[in-house]
């Protein structure tokens, strides 16, 4: 059953979980963008960050497969996940998340590489200049970019406000750009509104449907209704809708396209 949070301007949250199968009724989607939690433990209010590998393949499975029911039949989906960050082991995570995307029915089109720059967190080297045990630590994280059963975008308003050097730049398939600030935000896993903005320019129209299943602090929702889309957001944890909230009554402005 739906529990409406809060609704304000173009954007609808709801303090629900995605694991709920029956969540919506009818095919509403038509971009996710959207960061899922990683399973390296982080202390969220309501989710277990800390499960076994095989319970977080199963979680992310049960997740993914919602959601491409919840889509149009043109629906893009960009995943943020790591390459192999894992609280159990050295994982290939991000090829593995990749995997099970596909195996639920979205289809593959590409990963974009986001560069962080935060090799200044570099503190493991494993065996010191010695061939003994090296580690090697990328500063990436990934963003997947799948589709459900066309590539070609056919519908909605097919009015695109990218620019010619945004268009450019973005599809380099390397992104370099900082995360956000834990603390500025309030959340124990924020990314930046770079990352929606640049998947909801690039991969949608005015007037879509953009969908986040974890919503956490709404930046997803914010840069949505900034830029002239819908959103949808779910966040199973109420402090986080409040936070969400908050930002989302603080951070939207008012809109005026001239296309």
């Amino acid at each position: 059953m739906l529990n409406e949070y809060f609704r304000y301007k173009n954007i609808k949250l709801y303090n629900n979980n995605v694991l709920e199968e029956s969540l919506f009724c009818k095919p509403f989607i038509d971009l996710i963008v959207t960061s899922p939690p990683y399973n390296v433990g982080i202390e969220y209010n309501s989710n277990d960050d800390e499960l076994s590998y095989e319970q977080y393949l199963e979680f992310s499975e049960q997740w993914m497969k919602n959601c491409y029911n919840w889509s149009n039949t043109q629906a893009r989906f960009c995943l943020n996940i790591p390459l192999d960050k894992n609280k159990n082991g050295n994982k290939s995570v991000g090829a593995d998340l990749t995997q099970i995307a596909q195996k639920v029915g979205w289809k593959y089109k590409f990963t974009i590489i986001w560069n962080e720059g935060n090799i200044s967190r570099r503190t493991a080297w494993g065996s010191w200049k010695s061939a003994s045990a090296p580690v090697v630590i990328a500063p990436i994280e990934l963003i997947v970019v799948l589709y459900k059963d066309d590539w070609k975008k056919t519908n909605g308003s097919k009015i695109s406000d990218i620019t010619a050097d945004e268009f450019k730049d973005w599809t380099n398939g390397v992104w370099i750009f900082n995360g956000e600030s834990k603390k500025r935000i309030g959340h124990p896993a924020p990314f930046p509104k770079d990352l929606p903005y640049r998947c909801i320019k690039m991969f949608s129209y005015i007037d879509d449907m953009v969908f986040d299943p974890f919503s956490g602090s709404g930046t997803t929702l914010i840069v949505a209704e900034n830029n002239g889309r819908k959103a949808i957001g779910t966040e199973i944890d109420k402090n986080y809708c409040k936070l969400a909230k908050d930002r989302i009554i603080s951070e939207t402005i008012t809109l005026n396209f001239d296309i």
